[in-house]
């Protein structure tokens, strides 16, 4: 025997009665959802909204929003978010932004974020260069603030 009808011959033993079944109706009986009954498809063919005050936002702009919003920090998660925020885009945050976020980060007492502000820099720069440029103009607030880079923590991993 096939082990498929074996399969179907063992299921039937355990199967429950017919008395417990729930019952089916006709096909008849079955009501369609109310997009199909008004001839329009169940999926949604608008646009998704977007907030469209961005989108033509120019660099000294984009800048002055995230000091802002750094600024107004008052936790770690706020902190991270406006991070995440900030490096999505396809720039790199300016000075004034990266020192507003090492800011809120001390002020939540976050050393691993303000670590992890100088990893992002060094992945979105496009050579060595300018994150050295990044680092020469931070050096006296990372001094101020005793944040530490990840090549001084851990100077065998690079």
């Amino acid at each position: 025997m096939a082990p498929i009808t074996v399969l179907r011959l063992a299921t039937r033993a355990i199967r429950p009665s017919g008395l417990f079944r729930a019952t089916q109706l006709p096909r008849a009986r079955v009501q369609a959802p109310a997009a199909w009954s008004l001839g329009r498809p169940a999926f949604s063919t608008s646009m998704k909204l977007r907030s469209g005050q961005h989108d033509d936002e120019t660099y000294e702009e984009f800048s002055a929003r995230f000091e802002k919003e750094f600024d107004g920090v008052q936790d770690v998660f706020e902190l991270q978010r406006n991070l995440n925020n900030c490096f999505a885009y396809d720039l790199v945050p300016s000075v004034e932004v990266l020192s507003a976020a090492l800011r809120a980060a001390r002020r939540v007492n976050d050393f691993p974020t303000a670590v992890r502000i100088f990893e992002g820099v060094k992945a979105k720069v496009e050579n060595q260069e300018q994150y050295k440029q990044y680092l020469e103009a931070l050096e006296g607030l990372r001094q101020e603030l005793g944040v530490a880079l990840r090549e001084e923590l851990y100077p065998e991993q690079e």
